[in-house]
């Protein structure tokens, strides 16, 4: 069993390395060649491949292919798009289709690494942190390598003006494609079940989790995200206004408290249960956002760096406190489907609306200019701040589910 968790952490490291190599640094880059008012459309098409994803998993992964042959041809496809990708940074229309198709290959892998991980493992709770944490190592790794490796090596030229960390992302891709074929095998969970609209979109595996509290959680999943979107597009925008010199280097605080807090979430979940993780990861929100905006008229670090690191609260009491929750109601033959309709809804709908509107936003505030103002991104970060505090409070007053609570209090008293 550790050898398999090993060789499952192996394939977090790698996924979310590519991930962390790419997506905390295309703003920058694009805002160096020419295209500093279309920063957000990587952050709409990432979501549009993340409604797609649900699809091609319900649709192939889950009743046609081993999950591992999947996710490595998925990874090999993507590479070779995303090697290609800053050939054509000169026409802005054709590298954003280039980037939708390799977040259409890419998204369906979140499920996939997800859903195979708990193929292979018995206790949930205690096993898949540790396998997820590697993934937030690689996210980690990937920033550091990016500011500390290649900044250097390109002799003063930031890295992350670069097209070095897509380079770096699709070179890892390909070789995450290569691995995943050796990884233990997982057979379709739906093969033999007949298609329909209703089971490739997830509506039966809906119908099987449906519950009140199963819907309010569904709704502030979707709605937290909306704030998320401002955090991963302009967060790296705003550290250079902010003359941060490290910037890929500077966002992997928040991957390192993620790692801390990943590795606490065993212990946190006897003490907190379900609903309070959930809480206390939507509330770390709020916070975040109100350090940014306190921070910014002034440029003070130290609490830039405090919001950052927050990230670990925000990401592991939500996203895999939520991975969890919904793998608890889900049963073997409706588990893929039910991982990728929450990738659906979150890093999909979610994300996609949001990036609508904070790119639209920081558009208008920018009115024409080259960059925004430390006392306009006062002004920006107020309004996630707002809205995830919204969302925060709807949760904790509408989120109750007996069966868990049920499951939280055992969960102490065995402690």
């Amino acid at each position: 069993m550790k050898s398999l968790g090993t060789r499952l952490g192996a394939m977090m490291f790698l996924e979310f390395f590519i991930w962390g190599a790419w997506y905390t640094t295309i703003a920058v880059y694009m805002s160096n060649h020419g295209m500093g008012t279309l920063t957000f459309w990587p952050y709409t098409v990432n979501p549009i491949a993340a409604i797609a994803a649900p699809f091609f998993v319900g649709l192939v992964a889950d009743r046609y292919f081993a999950t591992q042959k999947a996710l490595g041809t998925l990874h090999l496809l993507g590479g070779v798009v995303l090697l290609a990708t800053p050939s054509v940074s000169g026409t802005p229309t054709l590298f954003i289709v280039l980037l939708l198709i390799y977040n259409l290959c890419y998204m369906p892998t979140l499920g996939l690494t997800s859903s195979l991980a708990f193929h292979h493992i018995e206790d949930q709770e205690r096993q898949f942190p540790r396998i997820r944490v590697w993934g937030t190592i690689g996210w980690i790794i990937a920033g550091l390598f990016i500011s500390f490796v290649l900044t250097p090596m390109l002799q003063g030229v930031k890295a992350e003006q670069t097209a070095w960390p897509l380079y770096v992302a699709g070179a890892t891709s390909l070789l995450l494609g290569l691995y995943a074929f050796t990884l233990p095998h997982t057979p379709p969970s739906a093969a033999g079940h007949p298609v329909s609209f209703r089971s490739v979109a997830g509506l039966d595996a809906m119908k099987q989790l449906g519950s009140k509290s199963f819907w309010v959680f569904i709704i502030s999943a979707l709605l937290i995200c909306i704030p998320l979107a401002a955090y991963y597009n302009y967060t790296q925008l705003f550290l250079e206004a902010a003359q941060v010199k490290n910037i890929a280097a500077t966002q992997t605080l928040g991957q390192m408290s993620e790692m801390l807090f990943m590795l606490a979430m065993p212990l946190m979940f006897r003490r907190l249960g379900v609903k309070w993780m959930l809480v206390l990861g939507m509330s770390a929100w709020v916070v975040r956002y109100a350090l940014f905006a306190s921070a910014a008229p002034s440029a003070i670090f130290w609490m830039i760096a405090l919001g950052i690191l927050l990230h670990g609260v925000c990401y592991d009491f939500f996203f895999v406190t939520g991975q969890i929750y919904v793998d608890k109601k889900s049963t073997p033959a409706i588990r893929g489907q039910a991982q990728g309709f929450f990738v659906l809804v979150t890093y999909g709908v979610g994300m996609l609306i949001g990036a609508q509107i904070a790119g639209n936003v920081y558009n208008r505030f920018l009115a024409g200019a080259s960059a925004l103002t430390l006392p306009q991104w006062n002004r920006f970060w107020w309004l996630p701040a707002a809205f995830a505090a919204a969302v925060t409070l709807f949760f904790t007053f509408a989120f109750y589910d007996r069966v868990d609570a049920r499951d939280d209090q055992e969960a102490r008293r065995a402690a």
